[in-house]
Protein backbone atom coordinates (compact mmCIF):
# COMPACT_ATOMS: atom_id res chain seq x y z
CA UNK A 1 0.00 0.00 0.00
CA UNK A 2 1.65 3.39 -1.21
CA UNK A 3 1.69 6.02 1.12
CA UNK A 4 0.86 9.20 -0.40
CA UNK A 5 3.70 12.41 0.30
CA UNK A 6 1.56 15.46 -1.51
CA UNK A 7 -0.81 15.42 1.26
CA UNK A 8 -1.17 17.22 4.28
CA UNK A 9 -1.11 14.92 7.11
CA UNK A 10 2.13 13.00 4.94
CA UNK A 11 4.55 11.77 7.20
CA UNK A 12 2.41 11.03 10.24
CA UNK A 13 1.83 8.05 11.68
CA UNK A 14 -1.33 7.08 13.79
CA UNK A 15 -1.53 3.81 15.56
CA UNK A 16 -5.24 2.83 15.94
CA UNK A 17 -6.23 1.02 18.40
CA UNK A 18 -10.12 2.00 17.92
CA UNK A 19 -13.45 0.20 17.87
CA UNK A 20 -16.58 0.44 16.54
CA UNK A 21 -17.41 3.99 15.31
CA UNK A 22 -15.33 6.92 17.34
CA UNK A 23 -11.93 5.95 17.14
CA UNK A 24 -12.00 4.15 14.17
CA UNK A 25 -13.61 7.14 12.02
CA UNK A 26 -11.41 9.70 14.13
CA UNK A 27 -8.31 7.46 12.84
CA UNK A 28 -9.72 7.65 9.16
CA UNK A 29 -10.37 11.79 8.99
CA UNK A 30 -6.81 11.78 9.96
CA UNK A 31 -5.81 8.56 7.00
CA UNK A 32 -8.12 10.51 4.33
CA UNK A 33 -5.70 13.26 4.81
CA UNK A 34 -2.64 11.50 4.14
CA UNK A 35 -1.68 10.18 7.97
CA UNK A 36 -0.66 6.20 7.50
CA UNK A 37 -3.18 4.69 10.13
CA UNK A 38 -2.15 1.27 11.17
CA UNK A 39 -5.24 -0.58 12.96
CA UNK A 40 -4.58 -2.69 15.22
CA UNK A 41 -6.93 -5.60 14.86
CA UNK A 42 -7.97 -8.77 16.75
CA UNK A 43 -5.67 -11.81 15.67
CA UNK A 44 -9.50 -13.55 15.29
CA UNK A 45 -10.82 -10.08 13.50
CA UNK A 46 -12.38 -7.06 16.19
CA UNK A 47 -16.37 -6.84 17.00
CA UNK A 48 -16.41 -4.19 14.82
CA UNK A 49 -15.45 -5.88 11.51
CA UNK A 50 -18.52 -8.18 11.00
CA UNK A 51 -21.40 -5.59 12.14
CA UNK A 52 -23.82 -5.07 9.14
CA UNK A 53 -21.94 -7.84 6.73
CA UNK A 54 -21.75 -7.01 3.30
CA UNK A 55 -18.98 -9.44 1.96
CA UNK A 56 -18.99 -13.02 2.07
CA UNK A 57 -16.39 -12.99 5.03
CA UNK A 58 -18.41 -10.52 7.35
CA UNK A 59 -16.91 -7.10 7.06
CA UNK A 60 -19.70 -4.36 7.49
CA UNK A 61 -20.58 -1.72 5.28
CA UNK A 62 -19.68 0.85 7.97
CA UNK A 63 -16.31 -1.38 8.86
CA UNK A 64 -15.39 -1.01 4.88
CA UNK A 65 -15.85 3.02 5.28
CA UNK A 66 -14.30 3.84 8.52
CA UNK A 67 -10.96 1.78 7.82
CA UNK A 68 -10.20 2.87 4.13
CA UNK A 69 -6.88 4.04 3.64
CA UNK A 70 -5.33 2.20 6.88
CA UNK A 71 -3.48 -0.96 7.21
CA UNK A 72 -4.35 -3.92 9.53
CA UNK A 73 -1.87 -5.59 12.15
CA UNK A 74 -3.63 -8.65 13.37
CA UNK A 75 -2.19 -8.99 17.81
CA UNK A 76 -3.63 -11.34 20.43
CA UNK A 77 -2.88 -8.51 23.14
CA UNK A 78 -3.22 -11.09 25.95
CA UNK A 79 0.33 -12.70 24.87
CA UNK A 80 3.56 -11.32 26.52
CA UNK A 81 4.85 -10.84 23.45
CA UNK A 82 2.53 -8.46 22.13
CA UNK A 83 4.12 -5.97 24.34
CA UNK A 84 6.91 -5.45 22.40
CA UNK A 85 4.88 -5.54 19.21
CA UNK A 86 3.39 -2.44 20.84
CA UNK A 87 6.24 -0.53 22.53
CA UNK A 88 7.93 -0.88 19.04
CA UNK A 89 4.84 0.45 17.08
CA UNK A 90 4.34 3.41 19.90
CA UNK A 91 7.90 4.34 19.09
CA UNK A 92 7.47 5.01 15.52
CA UNK A 93 3.87 6.88 16.18
CA UNK A 94 3.31 10.71 16.34
CA UNK A 95 -0.87 10.14 17.27
CA UNK A 96 -2.18 6.85 19.14
CA UNK A 97 -6.28 6.61 18.95
CA UNK A 98 -7.64 4.56 21.41
CA UNK A 99 -11.22 4.10 22.99
CA UNK A 100 -10.79 1.68 25.24
CA UNK A 101 -11.24 0.78 29.24
CA UNK A 102 -8.28 2.52 31.46
CA UNK A 103 -7.39 0.00 33.03
CA UNK A 104 -7.17 -2.27 29.85
CA UNK A 105 -4.85 0.78 28.44
CA UNK A 106 -2.57 0.22 31.64
CA UNK A 107 -2.53 -3.16 30.98
CA UNK A 108 -1.38 -2.92 27.40
CA UNK A 109 1.37 -0.13 28.21
CA UNK A 110 -0.98 2.37 25.76
CA UNK A 111 -1.57 4.67 28.63
CA UNK A 112 -0.68 8.33 27.79
CA UNK A 113 2.54 7.85 30.55
CA UNK A 114 3.65 4.40 29.26
CA UNK A 115 3.33 5.98 25.80
CA UNK A 116 5.58 9.07 26.89
CA UNK A 117 8.34 6.81 28.34
CA UNK A 118 8.70 5.71 24.69
CA UNK A 119 8.06 8.26 22.59
CA UNK A 120 8.02 11.78 24.84
CA UNK A 121 6.24 13.91 22.03
CA UNK A 122 3.39 11.02 21.35
CA UNK A 123 0.23 12.36 21.14
CA UNK A 124 -2.80 9.96 22.52
CA UNK A 125 -6.02 10.29 21.37
CA UNK A 126 -8.33 9.18 23.81
CA UNK A 127 -12.07 8.36 23.52
CA UNK A 128 -14.73 7.07 25.95
CA UNK A 129 -18.23 7.13 26.57
CA UNK A 130 -18.30 9.34 29.97
CA UNK A 131 -14.46 10.57 30.17
CA UNK A 132 -11.20 9.41 32.32
CA UNK A 133 -12.75 10.89 35.60
CA UNK A 134 -15.68 11.35 37.43
CA UNK A 135 -18.27 8.98 38.87
CA UNK A 136 -19.28 7.47 35.17
CA UNK A 137 -15.63 6.76 34.63
CA UNK A 138 -15.66 2.71 34.60
CA UNK A 139 -18.58 2.90 32.90
CA UNK A 140 -19.11 1.56 29.22
CA UNK A 141 -21.53 3.37 26.81
CA UNK A 142 -22.59 3.20 23.40
CA UNK A 143 -24.23 5.62 21.23
CA UNK A 144 -27.40 5.19 22.19
CA UNK A 145 -26.99 5.60 25.85
CA UNK A 146 -25.22 9.18 25.30
CA UNK A 147 -28.53 9.83 23.37
CA UNK A 148 -30.09 8.73 26.22
CA UNK A 149 -28.13 10.29 28.81
CA UNK A 150 -27.74 13.40 27.11
CA UNK A 151 -31.41 14.61 26.90
CA UNK A 152 -31.48 14.14 23.62
CA UNK A 153 -33.72 10.76 23.36
CA UNK A 154 -36.36 12.69 25.34
CA UNK A 155 -37.00 15.55 22.89
CA UNK A 156 -36.78 13.08 19.94
CA UNK A 157 -39.76 10.75 18.91
CA UNK A 158 -43.46 11.39 20.19
CA UNK A 159 -44.36 12.14 23.82
CA UNK A 160 -43.83 9.17 25.94
CA UNK A 161 -41.91 7.47 23.45
CA UNK A 162 -38.04 8.37 23.68
CA UNK A 163 -36.64 7.56 20.35
CA UNK A 164 -33.35 7.81 19.41
CA UNK A 165 -31.87 8.62 16.08
CA UNK A 166 -31.00 5.89 13.35
CA UNK A 167 -27.59 8.56 12.84
CA UNK A 168 -25.10 7.53 15.44
CA UNK A 169 -24.22 11.20 15.97
CA UNK A 170 -22.62 10.97 19.16
CA UNK A 171 -20.17 8.48 18.26
CA UNK A 172 -19.31 10.90 14.56
CA UNK A 173 -19.28 13.83 16.58
CA UNK A 174 -17.27 12.57 18.69
CA UNK A 175 -14.60 11.31 16.35
CA UNK A 176 -14.98 15.03 14.95
CA UNK A 177 -13.89 16.68 17.81
CA UNK A 178 -11.20 14.42 18.95
CA UNK A 179 -10.28 14.32 15.15
CA UNK A 180 -10.05 18.53 15.46
CA UNK A 181 -7.91 17.94 18.75
CA UNK A 182 -5.69 16.13 17.14
CA UNK A 183 -5.00 18.73 14.35
CA UNK A 184 -4.69 21.17 17.27
CA UNK A 185 -2.35 19.11 19.25
CA UNK A 186 0.10 18.72 15.99
CA UNK A 187 0.12 22.37 15.73
CA UNK A 188 1.28 22.75 19.00
CA UNK A 189 3.75 20.26 19.43
CA UNK A 190 5.20 21.89 15.79
CA UNK A 191 5.39 24.69 18.08
CA UNK A 192 6.63 23.62 21.29
CA UNK A 193 8.00 19.82 20.88
CA UNK A 194 5.57 18.67 23.12
CA UNK A 195 3.00 16.48 23.01
CA UNK A 196 -0.72 15.76 24.70
CA UNK A 197 -3.61 13.59 25.45
CA UNK A 198 -6.75 14.66 23.55
CA UNK A 199 -9.94 13.54 25.44
CA UNK A 200 -13.10 12.97 23.99
CA UNK A 201 -15.97 11.39 25.37
CA UNK A 202 -19.70 10.68 24.36
CA UNK A 203 -21.62 12.42 26.86
CA UNK A 204 -19.05 15.69 26.53
CA UNK A 205 -20.50 15.46 22.24
CA UNK A 206 -24.04 14.79 23.89
CA UNK A 207 -24.25 17.62 26.16
CA UNK A 208 -22.22 20.20 23.12
CA UNK A 209 -25.69 19.36 20.91
CA UNK A 210 -27.97 19.80 23.08
CA UNK A 211 -26.69 23.24 24.51
CA UNK A 212 -29.55 25.13 23.48
CA UNK A 213 -32.49 22.86 25.30
CA UNK A 214 -29.76 22.52 28.37
CA UNK A 215 -29.46 26.61 28.40
CA UNK A 216 -33.32 27.20 28.02
CA UNK A 217 -34.54 24.81 30.69
CA UNK A 218 -31.87 26.26 33.08
CA UNK A 219 -32.16 30.10 32.66
CA UNK A 220 -36.01 29.87 31.61
CA UNK A 221 -37.14 26.58 33.49
CA UNK A 222 -38.66 25.77 29.89
CA UNK A 223 -39.25 22.20 30.21
CA UNK A 224 -39.85 20.68 26.32
CA UNK A 225 -41.86 17.80 25.78
CA UNK A 226 -40.82 15.85 22.12
CA UNK A 227 -43.21 16.98 19.25
CA UNK A 228 -42.35 14.33 16.68
CA UNK A 229 -40.34 16.17 13.40
CA UNK A 230 -41.59 19.32 14.35
CA UNK A 231 -38.98 22.03 15.15
CA UNK A 232 -39.40 23.69 18.46
CA UNK A 233 -38.22 27.40 17.62
CA UNK A 234 -39.44 28.20 14.11
CA UNK A 235 -42.40 26.78 11.67
CA UNK A 236 -43.03 25.95 9.91
CA UNK A 237 -40.45 23.62 10.46
CA UNK A 238 -42.09 19.73 10.22
CA UNK A 239 -42.21 16.82 7.61
CA UNK A 240 -45.81 17.43 5.25
CA UNK A 241 -46.98 14.62 3.33
CA UNK A 242 -47.71 15.28 -0.38
CA UNK A 243 -49.52 13.96 -2.86
CA UNK A 244 -47.13 11.25 -3.64
CA UNK A 245 -44.59 10.88 -0.46
CA UNK A 246 -43.16 13.76 1.99
CA UNK A 247 -41.36 16.78 2.11
CA UNK A 248 -39.18 18.42 4.76
CA UNK A 249 -39.90 22.33 5.12
CA UNK A 250 -37.39 24.78 7.73
CA UNK A 251 -37.86 28.33 7.73
CA UNK A 252 -36.46 30.41 10.17
CA UNK A 253 -36.58 34.39 10.20
CA UNK A 254 -39.99 36.54 9.54
CA UNK A 255 -38.75 37.00 5.59
CA UNK A 256 -38.82 32.97 4.88
CA UNK A 257 -42.38 32.60 6.44
CA UNK A 258 -43.54 35.57 4.24
CA UNK A 259 -42.37 33.98 1.36
CA UNK A 260 -44.45 30.49 2.54
CA UNK A 261 -47.17 32.63 3.24
CA UNK A 262 -47.41 33.48 -0.60
CA UNK A 263 -46.59 30.38 -1.97
CA UNK A 264 -49.44 28.68 -0.28
CA UNK A 265 -51.66 32.17 -0.64
CA UNK A 266 -52.03 32.63 3.13
CA UNK A 267 -50.78 36.09 3.30
CA UNK A 268 -53.29 36.67 5.77
CA UNK A 269 -51.27 34.93 8.31
CA UNK A 270 -48.61 37.48 8.11
CA UNK A 271 -50.52 40.04 10.53
CA UNK A 272 -51.46 37.78 12.84
CA UNK A 273 -50.09 38.11 16.54
CA UNK A 274 -49.69 34.40 16.78
CA UNK A 275 -47.08 34.19 14.27
CA UNK A 276 -45.15 37.75 15.07
CA UNK A 277 -41.65 35.59 16.10
CA UNK A 278 -40.09 32.39 15.32
CA UNK A 279 -41.15 31.06 18.38
CA UNK A 280 -44.98 31.94 18.54
CA UNK A 281 -44.99 30.49 14.98
CA UNK A 282 -43.44 27.00 16.22
CA UNK A 283 -45.91 27.09 19.44
CA UNK A 284 -48.79 27.33 16.29
CA UNK A 285 -47.79 24.51 14.65
CA UNK A 286 -50.95 23.13 14.43
CA UNK A 287 -52.32 25.84 12.15
CA UNK A 288 -49.40 26.15 10.13
CA UNK A 289 -49.73 22.06 9.77
CA UNK A 290 -53.25 22.79 8.74
CA UNK A 291 -52.58 25.42 6.10
CA UNK A 292 -49.74 23.87 4.23
CA UNK A 293 -51.67 19.94 4.11
CA UNK A 294 -53.70 21.82 2.37
CA UNK A 295 -51.65 23.22 -0.27
CA UNK A 296 -49.87 19.70 -0.65
CA UNK A 297 -52.73 17.90 -1.05
CA UNK A 298 -53.05 18.13 -4.50
CA UNK A 299 -49.38 18.39 -5.29
CA UNK A 300 -46.56 15.72 -5.85
CA UNK A 301 -43.55 16.24 -3.75
CA UNK A 302 -41.74 17.27 -7.25
CA UNK A 303 -44.29 19.96 -7.59
CA UNK A 304 -44.01 21.08 -4.06
CA UNK A 305 -40.33 21.38 -3.85
CA UNK A 306 -40.45 23.55 -7.48
CA UNK A 307 -42.75 25.82 -6.07
CA UNK A 308 -41.03 26.16 -2.67
CA UNK A 309 -37.92 26.32 -4.03
CA UNK A 310 -38.95 29.16 -6.87
CA UNK A 311 -40.18 31.30 -3.95
CA UNK A 312 -36.59 30.70 -1.93
CA UNK A 313 -38.47 28.66 0.96
CA UNK A 314 -36.36 25.71 2.38
CA UNK A 315 -37.71 22.42 1.48
CA UNK A 316 -36.29 19.23 0.74
CA UNK A 317 -37.84 15.53 -0.30
CA UNK A 318 -37.73 13.01 2.68
CA UNK A 319 -35.96 10.42 0.31
CA UNK A 320 -35.51 6.66 0.61
CA UNK A 321 -32.02 5.25 0.01
CA UNK A 322 -32.19 3.95 -2.97
CA UNK A 323 -33.39 7.46 -3.71
CA UNK A 324 -30.17 8.96 -2.04
CA UNK A 325 -27.64 7.00 -4.10
CA UNK A 326 -29.59 7.98 -7.08
CA UNK A 327 -29.88 12.20 -6.27
CA UNK A 328 -28.31 14.13 -9.60
CA UNK A 329 -26.65 16.32 -6.60
CA UNK A 330 -24.75 13.02 -4.93
CA UNK A 331 -23.93 12.43 -8.16
CA UNK A 332 -22.89 15.46 -9.59
CA UNK A 333 -20.83 16.16 -6.25
CA UNK A 334 -19.61 12.52 -6.45
CA UNK A 335 -20.06 11.98 -2.49
CA UNK A 336 -19.98 8.26 -2.79
CA UNK A 337 -16.84 5.92 -4.43
CA UNK A 338 -17.47 3.06 -5.43
CA UNK A 339 -14.55 0.92 -4.57
CA UNK A 340 -14.54 -3.34 -4.81
CA UNK A 341 -13.83 -4.79 -2.13
CA UNK A 342 -13.12 -8.84 -1.93
CA UNK A 343 -16.24 -11.25 -1.32
CA UNK A 344 -18.44 -8.38 -2.08
CA UNK A 345 -21.15 -8.75 -4.62
CA UNK A 346 -20.68 -5.41 -5.94
CA UNK A 347 -18.53 -2.32 -5.31
CA UNK A 348 -19.28 -0.60 -2.03
CA UNK A 349 -20.60 2.86 -1.92
CA UNK A 350 -18.26 4.47 0.68
CA UNK A 351 -19.04 8.54 1.42
CA UNK A 352 -15.94 10.04 0.01
CA UNK A 353 -13.65 12.92 2.40
CA UNK A 354 -16.63 15.32 3.85
CA UNK A 355 -14.59 18.12 3.97
CA UNK A 356 -12.80 19.44 0.38
CA UNK A 357 -9.73 21.42 0.40
CA UNK A 358 -8.98 23.54 -2.80
CA UNK A 359 -5.11 22.56 -2.86
CA UNK A 360 -4.51 19.23 -0.96
CA UNK A 361 -7.67 17.39 -0.77
CA UNK A 362 -8.05 14.15 1.29
CA UNK A 363 -9.79 11.24 -0.52
CA UNK A 364 -10.35 7.23 -0.57
CA UNK A 365 -6.97 5.68 -1.97
CA UNK A 366 -7.31 2.05 -1.02
CA UNK A 367 -10.01 -0.07 0.40
CA UNK A 368 -10.23 -0.97 4.28
CA UNK A 369 -7.72 -3.45 4.68
CA UNK A 370 -8.40 -7.71 4.53
CA UNK A 371 -7.78 -8.91 8.45
CA UNK A 372 -3.45 -8.74 9.18
CA UNK A 373 -3.13 -7.97 5.48
CA UNK A 374 -0.12 -5.68 6.10
CA UNK A 375 0.86 -7.77 9.72
CA UNK A 376 4.00 -8.55 7.94
CA UNK A 377 5.10 -5.60 6.72
CA UNK A 378 4.27 -3.69 9.56
CA UNK A 379 6.42 -5.89 11.77
CA UNK A 380 9.17 -5.44 9.34
CA UNK A 381 8.94 -1.99 9.47
CA UNK A 382 9.35 -2.25 13.30
CA UNK A 383 12.31 -4.46 12.85
CA UNK A 384 11.35 -7.62 12.98
CA UNK A 385 12.68 -10.00 10.67
CA UNK A 386 10.91 -12.72 8.52
CA UNK A 387 12.07 -16.04 11.08
CA UNK A 388 10.93 -13.75 14.11
CA UNK A 389 7.40 -12.62 11.88
CA UNK A 390 6.98 -16.08 11.28
CA UNK A 391 7.84 -17.11 14.85
CA UNK A 392 5.26 -14.78 15.98
CA UNK A 393 2.40 -16.61 13.69
CA UNK A 394 3.11 -20.03 15.18
CA UNK A 395 3.16 -18.45 18.47
CA UNK A 396 -0.31 -16.88 17.51
CA UNK A 397 0.98 -14.10 18.88
CA UNK A 398 0.31 -11.88 15.24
Amino acid sequence: MEMPTNLPLAGIRVIDFGRFIAGPYCAMLLADMGADVIRVDRRQGSEDRFTGPVTEQGEGGAFLSLNRNKRSLTLDTSKAESREIIRRLAATADVVVANLPVGVMKKMGIDYESLQAIKPDVILARVSAFGPDGPYASRLGFDAIAQAMSGAMSLTGFPDHPTRSVVSFEDYGTALHTAFGVMVALFHRARTGEGQIVDGSLLATGVTFMQAFLAEKSVLGIDREARGNAGFYSGPADAYKTKDGWIMIQTIGGDMFARWTRVIGREDLIGDARFETDLSRADHRDVITEATNAWLAPRTTAEAIAELQAARVPAGPVLRLPEVLADPQVEARKLFQYVEYPGAANPVPLADTAVRLSATPGGIRHRAPLLGEHTGVVLAEIGYTPSEIERLRADQVV
